[in-house]
């Protein structure tokens, strides 16, 4: 059986991992993997989820954004041009964090935008697991 702050470990460094703290979710993500591979895909749901649910935090901050503070010029003009479906890619380095801010700020969706965030989160994670799966065989 699993211990239950495996997941809460897992869970708490994916949330920081997506928001202005720093993380290392795909580190937490891999040791968990390796350490209870028969719970991957809950890892995987756990990871993914609390991923995006820590992007999810940085676009409502965004909406919290008075007009005049607003995020980088090229983060807007990519969000303008793209609007959610850029959010995916949310997981990228430099640029990532700026996208659900942006978003945010942009008042789109939230709902869209939540389940958009998640999908590009657990997409990230499935690619690790995969990884991890095809090297090991």
């Amino acid at each position: 059986m699993i211990p239950s702050y495996a997941y809460a470990a897992l869970a708490f460094s994916a949330f920081t991992s997506a928001t202005l703290l720093p993380g290392t979710s795909e580190a937490a993500f891999a040791l968990f993997v390796r350490r209870f591979p028969e719970y991957a895909y809950g890892a995987l749901l756990c990871a993914g989820l609390a991923n995006g649910l820590g992007s999810m935090v940085s676009y409502w901050m965004g909406r919290l954004l008075p007009s005049r503070k607003m995020p980088s010029e090229k983060t807007l003009n990519l969000m303008r041009r793209f609007g959610i479906w850029l959010l995916p890619f949310a997981w990228l380095p430099v640029i990532g964090d700026a996208l659900p801010l942006a978003a945010g700020w942009l008042r789109l969706n939230p709902w869209t935008s939540g389940l958009m965030l998640i999908a590009g989160k657990m997409a990230r994670y499935a690619f690790i697991l995969w990884g991890m799966q095809y090297y090991a065989a």
